[in-house]
C-alpha cells in the first residue's frame, strides 16, 4: 500500500485543488448534510454547469463524451479534493455515476447524442428507480412489470428509497420483463421520462423530519422502446455497470464526518472524563483505519487490480464509524442532545439508515465471509429456478 501520490497522481491533485479554490466559493461549506437537495436545486444546478464548463464534471467519462477521461483513482482524489475543501457532491450524481455510464456502456449512439450533454450540464437530473420494498439488497428480485405492446412498454409496479425523485426529470428504472426464465436473466433496464402519465412520486418522510427519498408508484406508464438500453431481459448486466459506476463516484465522498469537527466538539464542551476520553481515541483509530482502507483500494486501482472485499470491508468500517461518533458526540453535549438541532443530532439519526444503504451490514459481512475467509457461498436456488416459481403475483 502506497499513501503517497505517483507523480501524475499529484499533478492532477493540484489542477483539482486549483479549481475548486478559484471556482467553489458559490457552493463552498453549503449544507447538505439535512439531505434535502431541493432548497439549494438552483445554486447546485448552477455549479454543475460550471463543473461541465471548465471540463470537470465527470471525471471518468470519455472526453469523447464530455468527461476528463480519467480512472477510478482520479475520481477518488476529485472526492477527496472537493471533500477537503468543503464542496457537496454533485447534484446530479445518479446521472454522472450511474446513468451517463450505464448510456455510454450499453446505450445506442442516438441515447448517447439525446442525453449525455444535458446529464453533464445539469439540464436534465436524474434518480435511480431499482430498489423495491421487496428488492434491496436482492436487486434482482424485482417485481415491477414491463410488458410490450407495439412500439412501447407498459409498466407497473413500486419503487422506493429514489433519493431526489421528485425534482428529477428523468430516471433510471428496471422492470422484469420476462417471469419464465431465472430471476437475474428477465429483467431490462430502461430511461424514464418522471413526468410520463401514471409515475406518482410520494416523499418520504424521515425521523430527521426532511423528505430525502420517495416511493415512486408506475401505473400503466408507457416508456417507448427506443428508452430501452440494452436488449430485453439484458438489464442485469447494465445494472451491474451502473452499480460498478456508483461505488466508484461515491468512493471516500460520503462527506458526512470529519474528526476534526469531533475534536473542535470535545474542546467546546470542556473537560471530559476518562470513558469519554476513549471512546474519542476509539472513533479517531475508526476513523484512521477508514483511510488507511481508502488508500488500500486506491493503490490496487492504481495497480490496475480491482478490490474484492476491501469496500464491504470499507463500508462496515464506516458505518460503525459514523454511529459512534454520533453517539460520543451527544455524550458530550449532556442536557443539550436532546434540545438542540445540529450537525450531531442529524447524524445520530441517520446512522442507522447507513448501515442499511448501499448493501445491508448482513451482506457486506458475507461478502468478508466469502472472499477474505473463503467460506463457501450460502445455497441459493432462487439464482437457477424461473422467477413465476419463486414468487407469485
Amino acid at each position: 500500500m502506497d499513501l503517497n501520490d505517483s507523480p501524475a497522481e499529484a499533478i492532477f491533485r493540484k489542477e483539482a485543488c486549483n479549481f475548486l479554490e478559484s471556482h467553489s466559493p458559490m457552493v463552498k461549506d453549503l449544507d447538505t448534510s439535512h439531505g434535502d437537495w431541493e432548497p439549494m436545486l438552483e445554486v447546485l444546478t448552477e455549479w454543475q454547469r460550471i463543473l461541465f464548463e471548465h471540463g470537470w464534471a465527470a471525471i471518468t467519462w470519455p472526453e469523447e463524451y464530455g468527461g476528463r477521461g480519467g480512472g477510478p483513482v482520479e475520481q477518488i482524489i476529485w472526492n477527496q479534493e472537493c471533500m477537503r475543501v468543503g464542496v457537496p457532491a454533485s447534484i446530479n450524481i445518479v446521472g454522472i455515476g450511474m446513468a451517463g455510464p450505464a448510456i455510454i456502456a450499453h446505450g445506442s449512439e442516438v441515447q448517447r447524442e439525446r442525453f449525455l450533454s444535458r446529464i453533464l450540464c445539469g439540464e436534465e437530473i436524474w434518480c435511480q428507480l431499482f430498489s423495491e420494498p421487496g428488492a434491496g439488497s436482492d436487486l434482482a428480485s424485482v417485481r415491477t412489470r414491463a410488458r410490450r405492446e407495439g412500439d412501447e412498454w407498459v409498466v407497473t409496479g413500486q419503487k422506493v428509497w429514489s433519493s431526489g425523485a421528485h425534482f428529477s426529470k428523468r430516471g433510471i428504472l428496471l422492470a422484469r420483463t420476462d417471469t419464465t426464465v431465472p430471476k437475474h436473466d428477465g429483467i431490462t433496464f430502461f430511461l424514464l421520462d418522471m413526468d410520463t402519465p401514471g409515475v406518482t412520486v410520494r416523499p418520504l418522510r424521515q425521523v430527521t423530519g426532511e423528505a430525502h427519498f420517495n416511493e415512486v408508484f408506475l401505473d400503466e406508464v408507457r416508456i417507448p422502446d427506443c428508452d430501452r438500453v440494452g436488449e430485453p431481459g439484458d438489464g442485469w448486466s447494465v445494472a451491474v455497470t451502473t452499480i460498478m459506476h456508483e461505488r466508484m463516484t461515491l468512493g471516500g465522498s460520503l462527506g458526512v464526518f470529519k474528526m476534526d469537527d469531533l475534536m473542535d466538539h470535545a474542546r467546546a464542551c470542556g473537560p471530559l472524563d476518562r470513558v469519554v476520553r476513549d471512546r474519542i481515541a476509539h472513533v479517531y483509530s475508526l476513523d484512521r483505519c477508514l483511510e488507511f482502507l481508502n488508500a488500500r483500494m486506491i493503490s490496487k486501482l492504481g495497480a490496475g487490480q480491482i478490490p474484492t472485499a476491501e469496500g464491504s470491508i470499507a463500508k462496515l468500517c464506516a458505518s460503525r464509524l459514523f454511529t459512534e461518533a454520533a453517539d460520543v458526540a451527544l455524550c458530550m453535549s449532556g442536557p443539550a442532545a436532546v434540545v438542540d438541532d445540529g450537525p450531531w443530532q442529524r447524524l445520530f439519526l441517520i446512522a442507522p439508515g447507513i448501515h442499511v444503504g448501499g448493501g445491508t451490514d448482513e451482506v457486506q459481512r458475507n461478502a468478508v465471509a466469502e472472499r477474505v475467509l473463503g467460506l463457501p457461498r450460502e445455497a441459493d436456488e432462487s439464482r437457477t429456478l424461473p422467477f413465476d416459481r419463486l414468487y407469485s403475483g
